[in-house]
């Protein structure tokens, strides 16, 4: 079964960042593992996870990297973003001042990561709407502002966690197979092998993942 997990077609890394405490962790192990530790401490340094999805019939294998929101640790964690193509940045709904600080990790992410990587702008916790703080229009606009998609999720109780991760994966999926097709024809000499510019380029077992689907519809 170890084998099995072992074909994929496409390896994407993808970061959390937000604040210390707006639930990164618990996405990650939610979204992974199916768990939710309302004990859980804060992260040190940084921990990641993976876990697979299909994506027309393709394989897509996500390297979840889960960053320490605390500001010390922050000099550790801004070598991760390198080679990251997808980043969730989390803020609490609860908690007007996580949700202020999106500005600046945005910032951060712009300075370290790769220019063409996918962000999503995730508002968590919203089990707690009686607390609410971030109205979801301004979040929202806040993220068609800065050309992010934008989704609200809830660790504790599982709502749109899968649809957060999976969306963002299919937005990186489809921009890497575009690029690779576009890069196809301008280079038909060598159709298999183009790096493309977010930086993830095929897999070698590349055609292994055809094996899983073969019935999948167009």
């Amino acid at each position: 079964m170890g084998n099995r997990d072992d074909e994929y077609d496409y390896l994407f890394k993808v970061v959390l960042i937000g604040d210390s405490g707006v639930g990164k962790s618990n996405l990650l192990s939610r979204f992974t593992r199916n768990e939710f530790n309302l004990e859980s401490k804060s992260t040190i340094g940084v921990e990641f996870a993976t876990r697979s999805i299909q994506v027309d019939s393709k394989t897509i294998k996500a390297q979840i990297w889960d960053t320490a929101g605390q500001e010390r640790y922050r000099a550790i964690t801004s070598a991760y973003y390198r080679g990251a193509v997808g980043a969730l940045l989390v803020y609490d709904i609860a908690k007007h001042l996580t949700y202020e600080n999106v500005e600046r990790w945005l910032k951060e992410l712009r300075d370290h990561a790769d220019n063409n990587i996918v962000i999503m702008l995730v508002g968590n916790k919203s089990d707690l709407r009686h607390l609410r703080a971030v109205p979801t229009d301004e979040a929202r606009a806040f993220a068609e502002k800065n050309t992010l998609s934008f989704i609200e999720t809830s660790a504790l109780d599982s709502t749109n966690v899968e649809e957060a991760f999976k969306n963002i994966l299919t937005e990186i999926y489809r921009i890497v197979s575009q690029k690779q097709i576009a890069d196809r024809s301008m280079h038909d000499e060598s159709p298999g092998n183009n790096v493309v510019d977010i930086s993830v380029p095929p897999t070698t077992d590349g055609l292994k993942g055809n094996k899983f689907q073969c019935c999948q519809n167009l």
